[in-house]
């Protein structure tokens, strides 16, 4: 009886070992010479002779079959981890520009911001399909959705991208559209935050009418003629920011509109109207009649309707800039209008009108009051260079107890409370002054003037209904300390824009990307070596298992 050959196949053994080494040429062409003779040896075993087309790795070690199948799975868990890519230093998202213009740093194109510049044209400085396409897989991706919600920054983004008083300066690791070593056009730089400077001189000129007409401080004997040089410099200053800003709408209307989806300069459009209202209260009496005509509350009050109820709106219907995400102590710009149209209703003769408007803004202010003071976990992170706009949190109470005084002529229980309420948070503000310390002058400084001016307008009412040493030694401390800050604030105005040209500097937050950019992680090359040479390595262990099964048919 023929003796049966005991099969040795390494298909018996649990696990395979490869032997996975560097082949040097001499040893791959003897390795070649002894498969050559092999196969003529042996007939009924079919060897492919192949050349190696890739040089193998230096690993000088055995990995085994397990070994190699794990790192299979290795390459798709490297695929989900990303990585910040490094900074820069230069513009358009920082995915080394110089090495996608043909190794040319190609500078910055404005025009993509210009009024009609398409999505295509700022894109086309983005980084590539290939570049985005693990950014875009993490997207909430509905390619149904509106063109123009594709299109904007979401509300978050500035948060996380920006910091400063005003989220104007662009953090440290991010990157922007536009080059930061090239001085960007005038109109490119000047914010809407300018109005500020509006805000805090028309609110001196109404702090200067009721200083020279109170009884309160009648023994000041100040002059109307104060007043009626505020209110001119007011009014110059606001058709002469206005002018300007037009401008910039006319010829770059997409950095307006960056501006309008900023979470904090938004507020800042309610600016202009606020602005004009005051000064029409504080129009001084030998250029206007005591009373106005309605149709400049009309004109006044229009605008920050409408604009007030579409902000509103997105307040009340949620979504990605509903009021706990947005929410900031600027917010109270889109509120102290409300009080402001209220009084000037109330001066032209309108009582309905300036109740309905009190209600609605001391409805929206006890929303944003609250929704400040607890910070939602699901709302942003405030900053902590956002901390001075804190002072905002006077002038919403301050305002809504004046015009209550006005719109019923007497500074009752409720407008008093509104006034303690103000008072509370003045106090407790300058307690904590290390909240307005450590930060650089800049024009959103002059936004702080008016909350204070506010106040010192609410104390003045309230020392006239209870005269006294203490309140009228309030109401002029208080006066006193807007005004210094009006006058320090607009000399060191002067001086960075007229001396030291430092009052408009590059205005990076509108060139922000709409999201950090991140770059799929490749896989290690030793990785996908192993995985390589353990697929060959299976793939000659079958091959042999069915050869040598072939042989032992034909021995039986």
């Amino acid at each position: 009886m023929e003796n049966r050959a005991k099969p040795t196949c390494p298909s018996f053994i649990g696990t395979h070992f490869v032997d996975i080494h560097e082949v040097l040429p001499e040893e791959e062409e003897e390795g070649t010479t002894r498969m050559a003779e092999k196969a003529r040896k042996g007939p009924n075993r079919q060897f492919k002779v192949r050349e190696a087309k890739r040089p193998f790795r230096n690993l000088s070690r055995q990995v085994s079959l397990e070994t190699g199948f794990s790192a299979l799975h290795r390459e798709t868990r490297a695929k989900d981890e990303i990585r910040v890519l490094p900074r820069s230093g230069r513009s358009f998202g920082g995915f080394d520009s110089a090495s996608r213009f043909h190794g040319e740093a190609r500078k910055g194109d404005f025009s993509m911001f210009k009024t009609k510049s398409t999505p295509s044209k700022q894109n086309s400085l983005l980084p590539s399909r290939k570049e985005r396409e693990m950014e875009s897989q993490r997207v909430d991706g509905d390619n149904g959705g509106d063109e123009s919600a594709h299109n904007t920054v979401p509300a978050g983004r500035y948060f996380a991208a920006l910091r400063g008083p005003e989220l104007d300066q662009v953090k440290d690791y991010e990157d922007i559209l536009l080059p930061k070593d090239e001085k960007w056009p005038f109109l490119l730089r000047f914010p809407i935050g300018c109005f500020g400077i509006c805000l805090g001189l028309s609110s001196q000129a109404v702090l200067w009418r009721a200083l020279a007409a109170s009884s309160a401080t009648q023994f000041l004997h100040i002059t109307p003629f104060i007043n009626l040089a505020l209110w001119l410099l007011a009014l110059a200053v606001l058709i002469s920011v206005s002018v300007t800003y037009i401008l910039k709408c006319i010829f770059y209307f997409e950095a307006v509109k960056r501006e309008y989806f900023h979470p904090v300069r938004v507020n800042f459009f309610f600016a202009p109207w606020v602005v004009c209202m005051f000064l029409a209260i504080s129009v001084p009496p030998v250029l206007a009649p005591e009373k106005l005509h309605p149709a400049l509350w009309c004109i006044f009050m229009g605008p920050y309707f409408f604009l007030e109820i579409k902000i509103y709106g997105q307040w009340l219907s949620g979504g990605k800039r509903r009021l706990c995400k947005v929410a900031n102590p600027s917010s109270h710009l889109s509120v102290v209008g409300n009080f402001v149209g209220a009084i000037l209703a109330s001066k032209v003769g309108w009582k309905e009108a300036a109740k309905f408007l009190w209600a609605v803004g001391f409805a929206h202010y006890l929303v944003v009051f609250v929704t400040l003071y607890q910070r939602l976990p699901t709302s942003e992170a405030l900053p902590k260079e956002l901390h001075p706009v804190y002072s905002m949190f006077i002038a919403a109470p301050s305002a809504a107890s004046i015009a209550w005084e006005t719109i019923y002529g007497d500074f009752d229980g409720l407008s008093r409370t509104c006034y303690f309420i103000a008072l509370f948070l003045y106090v407790s503000l300058v307690a904590r002054i290390n909240f307005f310390t450590g930060f650089g002058f800049s024009v959103a400084w002059w936004s702080y003037t008016f909350p204070m001016t506010t106040a010192s307008v609410a104390t003045i009412k309230y020392a006239e209904n209870v005269p006294g040493v203490l309140s009228k030694g309030l109401a002029l401390a208080l006066s006193f300390m807007s005004s210094t800050m009006v006058l320090v604030l607009f000399v060191s105005t002067l001086l960075h824009a007229f001396v030291w040209h430092t009052l408009f500097p590059n205005d990076l937050a509108i060139a922000i990307t709409k999201r950090r950019f991140v770059k799929e992680k490749k896989p290690f090359k030793k990785t996908y070596d192993i995985k390589r040479r353990a697929k060959q390595a299976l793939t000659r262990h079958n091959s042999e298992n069915k050869d040598f099964g072939g042989e032992n048919e034909k021995g039986y």
